[in-house]
């Protein structure tokens, strides 16, 4: 077995970590050719679909609509034992609909503030006013989880 075969994430092992409290690199294209790349907080729609939320004329929603490859990063470790990390090349789709931007804002809202209440929902709602969300379609998927190594390099 290759050492690459060795630290990738089964399928559950990727739904596991996605679904741990991290933060996603997020890269798309600029007009000129050069990476937007930024740090977002992520979440996900009802469908299952990885997505996020943001303002309206960001640089990134501009980039998405002009072209809409993208790649994320999300990882996590600090030493080389521990290095975890997936990334995910694909598409992102612009969505302007206000109930699917709520769907994420409440599900970045629930994973990285605290849990949901009706006393929240008109807080997040203003935060959401100018955004858009942008949905994930992914292509493809790379992992590794360096601590399979077992410390043996």
């Amino acid at each position: 077995m290759s050492r690459r075969d060795q630290i990738k994430m089964t399928t559950e092992e990727i739904t596991d970590f996605l679904h741990g409290r991290h933060t996603m690199n997020v890269a798309t294209q600029n007009h000129d050719g050069t990476i937007h790349l930024v740090a977002m907080w992520y979440g996900y729609f009802h469908d299952g679909a990885l997505g996020f939320w943001t303002y309206g004329r960001s640089q990134k929603i501009r980039n998405l609509q002009r072209d809409g490859r993208m790649t994320c990063l999300v990882e996590s470790g600090d030493e080389y034992a521990e290095l975890k990390g997936v990334e995910i090349v694909g598409r992102g789709t612009v969505v302007e609909e206000r109930d699917a931007v709520m769907q994420i804002g409440r599900s970045v809202y629930e994973r990285y503030t605290g849990p949901w209440s009706d006393a929240i929902a008109p807080a997040v709602e203003a935060m959401g006013a100018k955004r858009f969300a942008v949905k994930i379609e992914v292509d493809k998927m790379v992992t590794w989880d360096h601590t399979k190594l077992g410390g043996v390099y």
